[in-house]
């Protein structure tokens, strides 16, 4: 164990020395803990710093009276020079060789004694004043009593002690209080064996049997052990649970006890130098009465031996129990779950967005649908005196062909053959008008785009067809000029020729005004490898400068009455079908717009009509 000794004088420029004087030897895992928790705990000052210094007196490997001696000598000419401001003993041995050799030392200085036993204070006839520390008392009694606990069916406990004189004090204890709390257990002391025979005893328990050892220092053979050496060849050998009351025991087979720190006596005695240091009197030092001890197991021993986990009282320190699942990863596991709802919400959101997009899309395409409805209607009204001619025309030629009838059949003559004709021209006509009236219906109803496969050719005749009369009445010249091979493409009939309507009374408004020999309007469609072109070249006033990018934005327009949408419908319905329109000045005079659209190859477009 150890002994810290701290001078008393010292100037305000010196640093306070501490010297650590161990029972035993440095490897001891009790001298190192408290030796942890002593240096974490004892504070200097910049301009007051504490040095600590560690002796080692080697017991029980060493001792008599000429060893004390020397070790007396060796420690007064060591730090005579730099003398300790205060002492501290650490454990029953230490405390007495200071007590016994103090006045041979260094002075009368204040001792903290350290892992000293309340038995052996109380032993001591007359304890200085300033002799001050918290007492320890390893509980036997607690032990048993919870290692009887948790193995109610044992039929046996089994006590081992060592041969040396700590050794046999303990064995002296554990007699008296044993009886107290083993109950109708039976007990069996093995008390200063060698320690081969020991652990071939323990070799011959049985799962029925409970083990309790303090440890030994000495066995009957003389040879010296620590007791955490001990305990952890009896627990290595024991086919039996063994438990013990020293904290050092945890890790070494032993399932455990009611045991007290090391440790936390080093931190204890840390605070009281820190006091002493500071000035404080020994006399006005209010101390624990004892060291506290708490229940410890080897979570590993718990299992080993079948101990229910629920029989652990609340408060127990398990050690090395491998953590949970949730233990060893919590941080990940909930930065892994926080990055998956953060990505979940995020998905949700863009889930949404993408809906609203959606929506907003569809919206804008419905809108777009209703304004190129209106543009239809709007043609329609441009085109009423166009429309009412052309449907005039075979109404006209029916009511002739009528009254003719009429004359014949009012003759009383057999013209048989007359009148089949007449029948046949008045069908013809009435086919003529009822041509003219489902072309009407088609351009102008509203119904949904078809994306279906589409001759060009029938669309862009259709649409100079519907606008013939149209010319006629503006004295316009239309020149239709198609592909030699069909030219196929994917949309929608009736949007198609909206363009080309749009296209060619632009075409015609162009040309309003100017002489004959410019109001000819050329409508071509050429079939390319992949594409269709259709074109609408006039030789009107052409294009101004600097209106070529603007053309085709919606609300512009060059018309003095003009509302700037029918160039934007026809853009969008061409960028619908894939495809592009675009204007450019014609060659000398006009202006020139062109349609492309992607076309489709006569397999593709039977493919089409199949599957439609």
């Amino acid at each position: 164990m150890a002994l810290l000794l701290l001078g008393h004088a010292a100037t305000a420029e010196q640093p306070r020395n501490v010297l650590v004087l161990h029972s035993n030897n440095r490897l001891a895992p009790g001298n190192i803990a408290a030796d942890a928790g002593l240096r974490e705990t004892i504070a200097g000052t910049a301009d007051r710093p504490v040095r600590i210094f560690s002796e080692f007196l080697d017991q029980p490997a060493f001792g008599g009276e000429a060893y004390e001696r020397t070790m007396t000598t060796y420690l007064r000419e060591k730090y005579a020079t730099q003398p300790p401001s205060a002492i501290v003993a650490v454990s029953d041995n230490a405390f007495d060789f200071l007590l016994r050799h103090r006045a041979e030392l260094l002075g009368p200085a204040p001792i903290v004694h350290v892992g000293v036993s309340k038995s052996h204070l109380d032993s001591i006839p007359k304890l200085p004043a300033d002799a001050i520390g918290v007492p320890i008392e390893y509980d036997f009694s607690g032990t048993i009593e919870q290692a009887l606990r948790w193995h109610p069916a044992a039929r046996r406990l089994v006590i081992v002690t060592g041969a040396a004189e700590r050794d046999r004090g303990w064995e002296a204890r554990l007699r008296r209080e044993v009886p107290l709390v083993s109950g109708s257990v039976p007990v069996e002391f093995l008390t200063g064996l060698p320690t081969a025979s020991v652990l071939q005893r323990l070799r011959g328990l049985g799962a029925d049997s409970v083990v309790f050892t303090p440890g030994y220092y000495e066995d009957a053979d003389g040879r010296i052990f620590s007791p955490r050496e001990s305990a952890a060849l009896i627990a290595g050998s024991a086919n039996a649970p063994v438990y013990g009351p020293l904290d050092g025991f945890i890790g070494i087979g032993v399932v455990g006890g009611r045991v007290p720190s090391f440790e936390g006596m080093g931190q204890e005695a840390g605070r009281i130098v820190n006091a002493l240091l500071a000035g404080a009197p020994v006399s006005e030092m209010h101390l624990p009465k004892i060291e506290p001890t708490s229940l410890q197991v080897d979570w590993r021993q718990v299992k080993r031996w079948g101990i229910d986990e629920a029989a652990i009282p609340p408060g127990t320190v398990v050690r090395y129990r491998e953590p949970t699942f949730w233990e060893a990863y919590r941080s990940a596991v909930v930065m892994t779950a926080a990055i998956i709802l953060l990505q979940a919400a995020l998905i949700g959101a863009l889930l949404l967005e993408r809906r609203r997009r959606r929506r907003a899309e569809l919206a804008v395409q419905r809108q777009r649908m209703e304004l190129a409805h209106a543009s239809r209607l709007a043609v329609a009204g441009e085109l009423t005196a166009s429309i009412a001619h052309e449907i005039n025309q075979p109404l006209g030629a029916v009511q002739t062909s009528a009254d003719a009838a009429d004359l014949i059949l009012q003759s009383g003559a057999d013209r048989r053959d007359d009148l089949t004709r007449i029948v046949a021209r008045i069908r013809r006509d009435n086919l003529r008008a009822s041509e003219v009236i489902r072309r009407l219906r088609a351009l102008f109803a509203k119904q949904e785009p078809e994306r279906v496969r589409l001759d060009l050719s029938a669309a862009v005749g259709d649409a100079v067809t519907l606008l013939r009369t149209e010319a006629r009445q503006r004295d316009c010249t239309v020149d239709l000029r198609l592909a030699s091979t069909p030219a196929y493409v994917l949309g929608d009939h009736t949007q198609i020729q909206q363009v080309v309507i749009i296209l060619l009374i632009n075409a015609m408004e162009a040309a309003d005004g100017l002489p004959a020999d410019r109001r000819a309007i050329v409508v071509s469609l050429d079939r390319l490898a992949h594409s269709a072109t259709i074109t609408v070249c006039d030789r009107g006033r052409g294009l101004a400068a600097g209106h070529e990018g603007k053309l085709f934005d919606s609300f512009f327009s060059t018309k003095a009455r003009g509302m700037g949408l029918g160039l934007s419908i026809a853009r969008t319905i061409v960028e619908a079908h894939g495809g592009r329109i675009w204007a450019e000045s014609g060659a000398g005079e006009g202006a020139v717009f062109r349609v492309e659209l992607p076309a489709i190859d006569s397999l593709a477009a039977h493919a089409v009509v199949e599957g439609s």
